[in-house]
């Protein structure tokens, strides 16, 4: 009995903690354990004719599969090539140079990953047009009846690339910021050209954290939904993430064992590149040791700021010019000008009953996540710095699964753990928003837990403990000493879950359901249906929503959780 309950931690605390452990435990099995084994007890199932593996054999045997496969490994990888190039470029500037308007310049770079992939490439698609409101205006926009030109597998692995390449900024520009100032300033003095400090130095110690942001890259990639639906479909490029939705779409359930098999290659591919990710940076990554760090001495040149400024608008600002152009159109092939330019769109998505239920909607689930995910981090980080244990090392890691995980593949594991009726209870959740708030409080759990359990790391383990053997109790030790001490990290924690939630399209592309519709599936729904407009107006109306939340963000970032915040740290 005691080494049972030394799972929990020190069995002397008393049963608060061990009831708390065991709670937490039934939820995370819930939540992520059912759903991901449901998933691959389907993908492993026997066929139609009872031969062992059958489901999987005929799967992986279909020329779709392996057409897919083939598009999503090689248009990753160039999308990775794309990220590196624009991420660590825009990192060595602005790391190793001084420029005015820093933080702006940080944000700017990092649109791309904060805004929502559907608006992105719908941005993108807007700008490339044959209807550009920015390039038709100067000529040298695409040739009516040519088509656009990202539909296409290049288009994808562009835009895909465009959109993951802050991860490889963020990495890039952690490791510019451990730079020794000493190692600097004597290549200085010694008068060693900047290209070959550049080349020697900065270089080899950046190079695996660019590493580390590449894979991340192809990771995000790999099962990226938003670019290859808006994209691949049109232009016929299929990837496993689109041929996961279109199976489900036209087959309904009964392809459930097809599309987890195609959802379990997804998921070893992630989680090679990110198992890849952890070798390398265990095995090349620098020892530097403790000393003065590298602050940017030299100004910038000009050229090199307009090149930076340049680049940043071109990739972050530029598609959505373009895109809040495209909103202002009255109608579907009017070329934009001042004359025509109304608000005609926005009034029409405004009384539209369907866009305003999806408003709602993506508030409340986005708003209910933030919170319930919050309370349940708050007792986990707890109970991982205060009373470790081989059950709390499992639950902390086992919720990091729907995160690295793809997001098609968490969606499919809800599908066959709530498509059938609950036990005792008789009521399918599928077709309910209850389906969707699951996989959110499954998919988003890391986004508070990651800060809050790094906050809990600066706590003093003596003032919980001193609280105990005074008679306080639990509930009173979690509300009153913990909470208060890792409070601005969980907020900053919970707006970014609600941001990201907020337009999230893959969960709910798979979950959602008549009177659920989500921004994100309303988005795609009117561009699919050729309504690109009226998808341009509901964008632009949900990106000045996320900014918002962005601007909550920093407020409480600034408070004490702004490590956590990208364009912060």
């Amino acid at each position: 009995m005691a080494a049972e309950l030394r799972l929990f931690g020190d069995p002397r605390t008393g049963g608060g903690e061990r009831m708390l452990a065991i709670a937490l435990c039934a939820w995370v099995g819930l939540i992520t354990i059912w759903p991901l084994g449901q998933l691959l007890l389907t993908a492993f199932a026997p066929g139609d004719e009872g031969r062992m593996l059958g489901v999987m054999r005929d799967t992986l045997s279909s020329r779709a599969t392996g057409r897919a496969f083939w598009n999503t490994l090689t248009l990753s990888l160039l999308s990775v090539a794309v990220s590196v190039t624009l991420g660590a470029g825009l990192a060595l500037a602005v790391g190793l140079l001084r420029m005015p308007f820093r933080t702006v310049l940080a944000f700017l770079a990092l649109m791309p990953l904060i805004i929502p992939s559907q608006v992105t490439a719908l941005a993108w698609i807007e700008l490339l047009g044959t209807q550009s409101p920015i390039l038709a205006p100067l000529g040298v926009a695409p040739a009516p009846g040519s088509g656009n030109p990202l539909y296409s597998g290049p288009g994808i692995a562009l835009i895909m690339g465009i959109e993951h390449m802050p991860l490889v900024f963020i990495a890039v520009g952690a490791a510019l910021k451990s730079l020794p100032a000493d190692l600097i300033e004597a290549a200085r003095i010694a008068a060693i050209p900047p290209r070959l400090v550049l080349a020697r130095i900065v270089l080899p110690i950046t190079l695996p954290s660019a590493l580390a942001g590449a894979l991340l890259a192809f990771t995000a990639a790999v099962g990226n939904f938003g670019v290859p639906a808006l994209l691949g479909i049109p232009g016929r490029v299929p990837m496993l993430t689109t041929l996961i939705y279109q199976r489900l779409n036209a087959f309904g359930p009964s392809a459930a064992g097809q599309v987890a098999v195609l959802a379990l290659i997804l998921t070893l591919m992630a989680v090679a590149a990110l198992t890849l990710r952890g070798l390398l940076m265990r095995h090349l990554r620098m020892r530097i040791e403790d000393g003065r760090r590298f602050t940017p001495a030299r100004r910038a040149p000009v050229w090199v700021q307009a090149l930076v400024w340049a680049s940043v608008l071109a990739v972050a600002v530029l598609p959505l010019l373009a895109l809040v152009l495209t909103s202002l159109v009255p109608a579907i092939g009017v070329p934009f000008s001042l004359q025509v330019a109304s608000l005609d769109q926005y009034r029409q998505v405004l009384a539209n009953d369907a866009v305003a239920r999806a408003f709602a909607n993506s508030l409340m689930l986005s708003g209910a996540a933030a919170v319930i995910c919050t309370l349940v981090a708050l007792p986990l980080a707890y109970l991982a710095m205060h009373r470790p244990g081989p059950a709390v090392a499992a639950m902390d890691l086992l919720a990091e699964a729907p995160w690295v995980v793809p997001g098609t593949v968490v969606a499919l594991a809800m599908i066959l753990a709530f498509l059938p009726p609950l036990p005792m209870i008789g009521l399918s959740l599928y077709g309910t928003a209850a389906i969707i708030l699951i996989a959110y409080l499954a998919r988003f759990l890391p986004l508070v837990l990651r800060p809050v359990a790094a906050a809990a790391q600066g706590d003093d383990p003596a003032l919980d403990e001193a609280a105990r053997i005074a008679g306080i109790a639990l509930p009173a030790r979690l509300t009153r000493i913990f909470a208060p001490s890792v409070l601005p990290a969980a907020l900053a924690g919970a707006i970014l879950i609600a941001m990201t939630a907020l337009n999230e399209l893959t969960l709910s592309a798979l979950l959602w359901s008549s009177g659920h519709e989500t921004i994100g599936v309303m988005v795609f729904s009117l561009q699919y249906e050729g309504n690109s407009t009226a998808a341009a107006a509901v964008s632009v109306l949900s990106t000045l929503l996320l900014f918002g939340l962005c601007l909550l963000a920093d407020i409480a970032g600034r408070r004490g959780g702004g490590q956590i915040l990208p364009w912060r740290g």
